[in-house]
Parts: structure tokens; C-alpha cells; sequence
């Protein structure tokens, strides 16, 4: 038994990869949901309009973090700063006075709606979007670029590292294709598998949760397609480096959670310590939550989606960029080999002859 377990223990000292996952990971679980495994918003941003904005910004509860004040607004013109995501909160002062509160934003309206019953002297708040605060509205878009991760990475990574295993990997390297060719010639099948998953599950969330889907199918797909790039060109990139189908899958599940903790999916942004809340603005997750939330049950149009899609863009670039890079450095190798193969084979036969 001594010697099967010094065995064993030289096995997994020489598995360096596995062996940092299964010390690390339990350190990296334990750090973001201890920072971040938090759903109390203590700021939500406000934005006060009407002609006696200035008055009135003044005298709201401290949870009421006012970062604009716009007497020349309405009620109107509140309704748009919340659809566009400027804030979770509109004050409307004047004519048709109120609180407005932004329903797609769950748990700020949740914590707003708390701190306002037990506030006689203000309005009742008028939840918007999302009127019955339902989770199921605000859960199943974000749900829905889980999956994509999951399709997108996992079944990429596996569909590239098995050349590898199979020992094809030469063939292509000997081939007519330059490395961009071969790689996005692997790519397009699985953004095709993503893309039907993509109208199913939506179709799905609409009729098994009732869904609305009120904004524009097109930016949806402007968005679903960019973050798929991101998906798959992060799958070939985990591919890359690893050897063996167990390397990939742990690799990806090792990526994929950060982006369901801290994109803002489960826990909000704002409830985050800032040295972690910075980890999400990085993930391709974060800014596809937004356009999917956006879309669906605000919404939201295209020019109040620039930051997200863009992000998804420059991201999808970058990603797609090392992927390539990398995938180009696997070939090289590869075809050296085949020409030193051949090279012998044909320096043997002439010795022969």
C-alpha cells in the first residue's frame, strides 16, 4: 500500500496542472464568493428629473446614490435613462411625480422597493419592466450565455485537442491551408451547433418562463454572435494548451467560473469589494448578460448597447488573435516532423537504389 500510494503521490507531483487546480481552486472558490457571494446593494444609482430635481436630490434615503440631476426630463425621459441602464432608480418630480424603478436590475429594485415601505413620507415605487420582481425574467438571458460558454468552450477545446490525440494534427499541418484557414475551418461547425442551441433555448425561455423578448432581434444576434466568437476562439485557445481531452475540460471549467460568479449573472456588480468587482469587466459573460437582459425585457436599442457589443467585439478579436497565434506555433512543430520523416524515408530509398 506504501508503495502504490509514493507511486501515486510522484504521479500527481509530476501532473503540475492538476495538481495547482486542486490546490488552487478551493482557494479561488472560497476568495469570490467570499467577496463576492453577496446580494445586499447598498448603492443604487438614482437620477432625478423634473423642475425640482435639486430640491429633492437632496433629501432622498442614503441607499439613493443620485448620480445626475436633469430638471429639463419627465417622466418620459426617466423611462429612458432606465431602459438605456443609466441608472436603476428614476425620481420624477412635478408633473406626474414618482419613484420609478428599473425591474431588469433584480436585486437593486428588491433592496429600493425594502428601503421605500418603510419611508411614508416618499412615493410608492413603480416597478418597471420586470413588475413582479419575477427571477425567472432576469435569470433565464443570463442562462442563456451559460450554455453558450459551456457549448462554445467545452465542445471546441475537446474537437480540437482529439486532433492532437489522434495524431492528425500533422496531416493538417502538411496540407495546402495557412493555420487561419484550418482554424476557422474547424470553428464554423460549432458556431453553427452554438447558433441552433442559441433559437432553442431562447425559444424555451420564452415558453416555459414566459420571457418577454420586447427589444430588437437583431442587436440580440449582433451580440450572440460576437460573444460565440469569444466562446469557441476561447475553446481553441484552452485547446492549445493542453494535451489531452482531461487538461481541456478542466482548463475550460476552470474559466467558465468566474464568468457565471462574477458576471453579475447570479451576484449584482454593485455588491461586490472592488478588488474583485474589476475581474468582471474583463469576462465576454458580463457584457452578454447586459445585451441579452437589455434586449429581452427592456428594450434596450442598439446606440445604449454600444459598450457591451463593442466589448464583445474587441474581446472576440483578441481571443480569436492569441488563438490563432497559438494554433500556428502547434502546426509548425507538426510540420517539421513530417518533413524530417520524409526527408529520412527519401534519403533511405535513395541509399538503397
Amino acid at each position: 500500500m506504501w508503495a502504490m500510494a509514493m507511486k501515486e503521490l510522484r504521479q500527481m507531483r509530476r501532473d503540475r496542472r492538476t495538481l495547482a487546480m486542486m490546490i488552487l481552486l478551493p482557494v479561488l472558490l472560497l476568495v469570490v464568493f467570499g467577496y463576492a457571494a453577496s446580494f445586499d446593494v447598498d448603492r443604487v444609482r438614482t437620477v432625478v428629473v423634473g423642475p425640482l430635481a435639486p430640491q429633492v436630490a437632496g433629501r432622498l434615503p442614503d441607499r439613493l446614490e443620485v448620480v445626475e440631476t436633469r430638471a429639463d426630463l419627465g417622466r418620459e425621459g426617466a423611462v429612458e435613462v432606465l431602459r438605456d441602464g443609466d441608472a436603476a432608480v428614476a425620481v420624477v418630480t412635478g408633473t406626474g411625480a414618482g419613484i420609478l424603478v428599473d425591474g431588469a436590475d433584480l436585486f437593486s429594485a428588491r433592496s429600493v422597493v425594502t428601503e421605500l415601505r418603510g419611508r411614508p413620507e416618499l412615493p410608492a415605487p413603480e416597478v418597471l419592466f420586470n413588475p413582479g420582481l419575477d427571477t425567472s425574467t432576469i435569470m433565464v438571458p443570463g442562462l442563456m450565455g451559460v450554455v453558450l460558454v459551456f457549448v462554445g468552450t467545452i465542445a471546441t477545446a475537446l474537437g480540437v485537442v482529439r486532433e492532437r490525440q489522434n495524431g492528425t494534427l500533422e496531416q493538417l499541418a502538411v496540407m495546402p491551408f495557412r493555420p487561419r484557414d484550418v482554424l476557422l475551418g474547424k470553428l464554423l461547425p460549432y458556431l453553427g451547433v452554438a447558433a441552433v442551441d442559441l433559437v432553442v433555448i431562447v425559444a424555451a425561455g420564452m415558453l416555459l418562463f414566459d420571457v418577454p423578448f420586447v427589444g430588437s432581434p437583431l442587436v440580440f444576434a449582433l451580440g450572440a454572435v460576437a460573444f460565440l466568437f469569444v466562446t469557441v476562439g476561447t475553446g481553441v485557445l484552452i485547446s492549445t494548451v493542453s494535451e489531452t481531452q482531461g487538461q481541456a475540460i478542466q482548463l475550460a471549467i476552470l474559466t467558465m467560473l468566474p464568468q457565471i460568479l462574477l458576471s453579475g449573472l447570479i451576484f449584482p456588480l454593485q455588491a461586490m469589494a472592488p478588488g474583485v468587482r474589476w475581474i468582471g469587466y474583463v469576462l465576454p459573460l458580463t457584457y452578454f448578460v447586459q445585451v441579452a437582459r437589455g434586449v429581452m425585457v427592456k428594450g434596450t436599442p442598439f446606440d445604449a448597447l454600444l459598450l457591451p457589443l463593442g466589448m464583445l467585439v474587441v474581446l472576440g478579436l483578441a481571443v480569436l488573435g492569441l488563438s490563432i497565434a497559438r494554433f500556428r506555433r502547434d502546426l509548425a512543430p507538426a510540420e517539421r516532423r513530417h518533413r524530417r520523416r520524409h526527408g529520412e524515408a527519401a534519403t533511405a530509398g535513395a541509399g538503397a537504389r
